[in-house]
């Protein structure tokens, strides 16, 4: 169905790809996976006619195509489905699919005409849960994906590109969309797909095809390669490369956070223990109350019931700023709009909470701060380089640098590596390991359960805001998934949160978090 050949692209004088050819057939999911900045994007925005190639042939169905704009593309039936979506949130999943194509009576938008076609598409791919006349603002992550797909087949796409589909989604989720993908290709699409998880590379796709460095290293049959041998070809190094040895028993120490009896609007009776040197993972199902724990502990939706303490100390965090003077750092899942100012500087952000909370450590020196984004193993231009310029990897150790200025003592990691590569996870890997053994409490919030299971030194799962359980480091993917999926006690009515549990009693060396009904 799809060819391309020879497919080079310079930016300012610097090739990003040499001679790069690819092919898809119809009906195939083709996979395409390299670290960051290998080339995947590149190649791709070229096929969807967003980049005019320097030099190489596109052919579509046996015609050499020449894309210089993307709705030349899309004429010729190429779709691609971007990392962000490019929805409207105040408009309807009808409006959204046919944005700019609108069905038309007597000179009007046919608004009758574009509902059924929108729920035709949508019965078509098995969606009933989403009508056409649903907000996209009300829907979940995962239905948005859907939108963005068919909006894509509204144009009658026959290729369709899909850049990391499921990076912003959970495990179940992504089950979802995988058997959506395989529904598309079951029709006859040619599909693209983008991934740094080598798990769904292998459930999904008949063939991979790895860049590094904008060169094409190699196009296997899924069937006949492995973990292994992709991770070889992409970065050099053996999958068991990825984790770093777990702690041993002498390396855990102090107890560094306490929380008894934790409870706020999503979370109930939380009994948590970190230790200096130890990292405790966090799993559980989308809406389990991951997140909403790390965010408690952090102030940004803090407990209401039940004590903690950092250090032997009370602690009573209302505010983010007040956790962070007590040591508690929090790296968000979203990077982008929460964990960085990306048209400023490296250095700035860097510095961003050393200069917020200037009580709380002096900022690090010039020669500090450059040891220390030299100890988070940062890839930049330099200090003055702007933060949007870099890649995912590259901003996540930037966020990372920007809490270990603040010199904490408990940091906690939400979705630490989504939407790295698996160069830039394994240096991540190693330098959380690192932190962990210079006497750092460490919490991991992951949906990735190889990831999870490979980093922790001991797992608790959440289930319906409370802790279902905790399993040792090494434990199994179905041991977490069975705590994950049991619940000890009715489900609250949908559209509800669970009551709070009352207030204990406040225990020796502790204060209440707050009082009954306080915000």
């Amino acid at each position: 169905m799809l060819a391309m050949h020879g497919v080079s692209k310079s930016f300012l004088g610097v090739r990003v790809l040499h001679g790069v050819s690819l092919d898809l057939a119809a009906g195939e999911v083709h996979a395409l996976v390299g670290e960051n900045g290998a080339g995947k994007s590149t190649l791709m925005k070229i096929l969807a006619g967003e980049h005019v190639p320097d030099a190489g042939t596109i052919t579509l169905d046996g015609r050499n195509h020449s894309f210089s704009h993307p709705a030349q593309a899309q004429a010729a039936g190429i779709g691609i489905i971007h990392q962000e979506f490019a929805l409207l949130e105040h408009r309807t999943v009808a409006e959204n699919v046919f944005l700019g194509r609108e069905p038309t009576r007597y000179g009007l938008v046919d608004r009758r005409a574009m509902e059924e076609q929108a729920a035709q598409l949508l019965t078509e791919l098995g969606e009933l849960d989403i009508g056409p006349r649903s907000y996209v603002r009300d829907l979940s992550v995962a239905r948005q994906q859907t939108v963005e797909i068919v909006k894509a087949l509204a144009s009658e796409v026959r290729v369709l590109v899909m850049d990391e589909p499921t990076a912003p989604l959970a495990d179940h989720e992504a089950g979802l969309l995988h058997a959506l993908v395989r529904r598309l290709a079951a029709r006859g699409l040619g599909i693209l797909y983008i991934s740094h998880r080598l798990r769904e590379v292998f459930e999904l796709s008949q063939r991979v095809t790895v860049l590094k460095d904008g060169r094409h290293v190699t196009t296997v049959r899924t069937k006949d390669t492995s973990a292994d041998g992709i991770v070889r070809a992409m970065v050099g190094r053996e999958l068991s490369a990825y984790y770093p040895p777990r702690a041993r028993p002498e390396e855990v120490g102090e107890t560094r956070l306490t929380v008894r009896g934790g409870g706020n609007a999503r979370l109930r009776g939380i009994d948590l223990t970190l230790r200096a040197g130890e990292v405790t993972g966090i799993a559980g199902l989308q809406g389990s109350g991951r997140t909403s724990l790390a965010r408690a502990l952090f102030g940004a939706a803090p407990f209401t019931t039940g004590t903690m303490t950092v250090g032997g100390a009370p602690l009573r965090p209302g505010t983010p700023r007040q956790a962070i003077r007590a040591g508690i750092a929090l790296v968000t899942e979203d990077r982008k709009a929460e964990g960085l100012a990306l048209r400023q500087s490296v250095r700035d952000n860097t510095l961003l909470v050393t200069r917020a909370v200037p009580d709380r450590e002096r900022p690090p020196a010039a020669r500090e701060l450059t040891a220390l984004l030299g100890k988070v193993r940062l890839h930049a231009r330099g200090e003055d380089q702007e933060a949007r310029y870099l890649s995912g990897g590259n901003q996540q150790k930037v966020v990372i640098a920007k809490w270990l200025a603040a010199r904490p003592r408990v940091l906690l990691f939400d979705e630490p590596t989504r939407g790295v590569d698996v160069g830039a996870k394994a240096a991540i890997h190693t330098l959380v390991r690192d932190l962990a053994k210079e006497g750092l409490a460490v919490l991991i919030v992951s949906s990735e359960l190889p990831e999870l299971i490979g980093m922790s030194d001991r797992i608790l799962v959440m289930a319906e805001g409370r802790i279902a359980g905790e399993l040792p480091a090494g434990a199994s993917e179905e041991d977490v998934m069975r705590l994950a999926t049991t619940s000890d006690g009715p489900e609250p009515p949908r559209g509800t949160d669970p009551p709070p549990p009352p207030a204990p009693a406040a225990r020796e060396g502790s204060a209440p978090i707050a009082q009954e009904g306080a915000a």
